[in-house]
């Protein structure tokens, strides 16, 4: 499971050599597939710089394992007929993104492409919320039977405890969420793997996005609160206790509104959806209340209340991540979340703000399509299970 401390090889421009394990040769193959299918055989020598010997051993094991099909041929004005290679895109799973009062159940290939999805309100009697999750998902898998789904992974709005797999803060989440794992595996008879939303979307943005798994990064999740998830030195920082990255919680403003965690003023009392929405009921207290999609919409629009609340919202943003900039110094700074939907007005805000750092001015960039990568990181908490792919020793 990704409870623990593990060691990733997410790596794409990464040349394997005879001192590397033969499973981050895979990784580079399977990898190189996915972004370039479909691909031949030579073709995959060719980019990787492997043995072509090597590479159709390696497809072989893929084809065989189901990660790949053998698709078209190539015309080619003499010689042998090139076989493309493609990922197998009846193979999926079952992606969770669970908020306080709403639940996402999608159904996301192995490439992440997110094939279909549905929105499910949760009551707020916690039996009655995971009814309504179970029911969704098998709605879902009846819904779409010609896929094969490898298992079910559920992004978490808190941190779990690493040895007893259970959620140890979570504040903005309103019902207990502790038996959530078994209780679902017990309904739909499916593997289930869980973490972190910020630490699932750090390892998903490695695995799916523009990073090359060789260089520090830490991704800021912006919802009902912020999350962050730091991948550093190869590998997912977690802490002691699986507490690492609540940078969320440190206080920006002692006079500021009271957070969930007890204290005033926490980053994301300032700087989450719930910051923008406030600033917009302040700036247009008779215009009502709109949804932090709506708020993005007018904002783009040209609604002039709108826009400063956004604005505001990413001023604040890009104070919280001078800190993280200055604490951790990463590579870069990845943003997940609705407000990367309208990320032309909200992050010329925050490069302002982190060029004010004197010590680390990362770049900063939204994530590749940021409202999906939630249930993106599905894929990857998944699929890091299955031997052979993502993990190496």
């Amino acid at each position: 499971m990704l409870w623990g401390v593990k060691r990733f090889s997410f790596t794409r421009k990464q040349t394997a050599s005879n001192k590397t394990p033969r499973q981050i040769n895979r990784n580079l193959i399977f990898n190189l597939i996915r972004m370039r299918q479909p691909i031949s055989r030579a073709d995959l020598a060719r980019v990787s710089g492997l043995q072509r010997s090597t590479v159709s051993l390696i497809a072989e094991e893929l084809i065989q394992g189901k990660w790949v099909l053998e698709g078209q041929t190539a015309k080619l004005p003499r010689g042998r007929r090139p076989t493309f290679l493609q990922l197998n895109d009846q193979r999926a799973v079952i992606a969770l993104d669970i908020h306080p009062v709403q639940t996402t159940v999608a159904v996301v290939d192995l490439g992440g492409r997110v094939v279909a999805q549905n929105l499910v309100v949760l009551p707020t009697d916690p039996a009655k919320a995971m009814k309504a999750m179970i029911n969704a998902i098998k709605n879902m898998v009846a819904a779409n039977k010609e896929k094969s789904f490898d298992g079910i992974g559920i992004s978490l709005p808190g941190r779990a405890d690493p040895g007893h797999e259970k959620l140890v803060f979570a504040p903005n989440l309103r019902w207990p969420a502790l038996s959530i794992k078994k209780e679902i595996e017990r309904a739909t008879g499916m593997r289930v793997e869980m973490d972190n939303v910020a630490n699932a979307c750090a390892l998903s943005e490695v695995w799916f996005g523009d990073s090359d798994g060789l260089h520090d990064l830490v991704v800021v999740n912006v919802a009902e609160g912020i999350g962050t998830g730091i991948f550093a030195n190869g590998q997912l920082l977690r802490g002691d206790g699986g507490m690492a990255g609540e940078f969320g919680h440190v206080q920006l403003d002692p006079d500021g509104p009271e957070c969930a965690c007890g204290n005033r003023g926490c980053w994301e009392m300032m700087a989450s959806n719930r910051a923008g929405l406030r600033y917009y009921s302040e700036s247009a207290p008779n215009r009502g209340a709109p949804t932090f999609e709506v708020l993005l919409r007018l904002a783009q629009s040209g609604d002039a209340a709108a826009l400063k609340a956004v604005q505001r919202m990413a001023m604040y943003l890009g104070r919280g991540m001078r800190m993280i900039a200055s604490a951790l110094a990463p590579a870069e700074i990845v943003v997940v979340g609705d407000i990367t939907t309208a990320w032309h007005l909200a992050g010329p805000v925050v490069d302002e703000e982190i060029q004010r750092s004197a010590l680390s001015r990362p770049p900063v960039r939204p994530a590749y399509e940021g409202n999906a990568a939630r249930l993106r990181s599905a894929v990857v908490l998944v699929m890091n299970e299955e031997q052979g792919i993502e993990e190496s020793e």
